[in-house]
């Protein structure tokens, strides 16, 4: 009896080991997805009014963590039935994010500048709209999936290389979902709610001294980190998208030249792909608007 009761501890152990093992290897390889993952939904749950942040925040990573329970059974189930289905899922996925950075690309290159009351305008209409909140909300979600979907995909990867038995692989690869999502928008709340650091320390300080510095840095900093996180979130929906494409297109893969760096090649796979769908877009865009007259 007792015997029994020690080999069932046992093996619970030996399970503990090889998911706590499993994890940390699938966690680095997706360190990569979960720092293009940050810069995405870093960018994406900005611009808001400040009363309005951390409840949008909280949406999207309700979101993201609904995703998950979508994704997860889903892909054990297809990894079992009909592997070749992630692959095309992560291929829509990775036009998706393509379309979505060269969207963002040309609609600042080529976006009108507004006059002072046109802008002032647009803000109060933006900022009184809940649907305008909703539809951002969406994207990210959306957004999320698409990364979550690669993040799940390589953690399982990973935990089938070690030839690890089922109940491992799902409990790793959960465990890395899970990780990733409290990770990602707990930095992601951190980075939004520096103003309100940065006014807590200068009244802590009583406007002078060290706190009231570093109070003001943060607040002058807000600024910038947002509009740096704008750019890196944007050129990370590319690079996401052109590794997607050129790990899961064999066509790609052969077509493009090996002695060019990983990075340039997927950001030009990345842009391609999104011109590309653009362009399909703006087409279809305007043959519906031509069946509606």
């Amino acid at each position: 009896m007792a015997s029994g009761f020690f080999a069932i501890l046992d093996d619970i152990a030996a399970l503990m080991d090889d998911v706590a093992m499993t994890s940390k290897l699938a966690t680095k390889k997706t360190a990569g997805i979960l720092g293009d993952d940050l810069a995405v939904n870093a960018e994406k749950a900005t611009g808001f009014l400040a009363s309005r942040e951390i409840p949008v925040l909280w949406a999207i990573t309700k979101g993201s963590f609904i995703n998950k329970l979508i994704i997860l059974p889903v892909v054990f189930v297809l990894n079992w039935l009909y592997p070749p289905a992630i692959k095309a899922a992560l291929i829509i996925g990775g036009v998706y994010l393509a379309y979505e950075g060269v969207e963002k690309i040309i609609e600042y290159i080529f976006h009108r500048a507004k006059k002072g009351e046109e802008v002032i305008k647009e803000s109060k209409l933006d900022e009184d709209n809940e649907n305008s909140e909703k539809a951002k909300v969406s994207s990210a979600i959306k957004t999320d999936f698409i990364l979550s979907l690669e993040i799940v995909i390589i953690a399982l990867g990973t935990a089938m290389e070690k030839q690890h038995e089922l109940i491992t692989q799902i409990i790793s690869v959960t465990l890395v979902a899970i990780i990733a999502t409290v990770g990602v928008y707990g930095i992601v709340a951190l980075i939004v709610r520096m103003d309100d650091a940065g006014f807590y320390l200068m009244r802590k300080g009583n406007d002078k001294g060290f706190l009231s510095s570093l109070g003001g840095i943060l607040i002058k900093a807000l600024p910038l980190v947002i509009k740096f996180l704008a750019v890196v979130g944007t050129i990370a929906l590319i690079l996401v998208s052109g590794g997607i494409f050129i790990h899961n297109i064999d066509y790609i893969h052969h077509l493009v030249p090996q002695n060019i760096p990983s990075v340039v090649a997927e950001f030009g796979v990345g842009i391609t792909f999104g011109l590309v769908a653009v362009l399909l877009m703006m087409g279809f865009k305007k043959v519906k608007g031509l069946v509606k007259k």
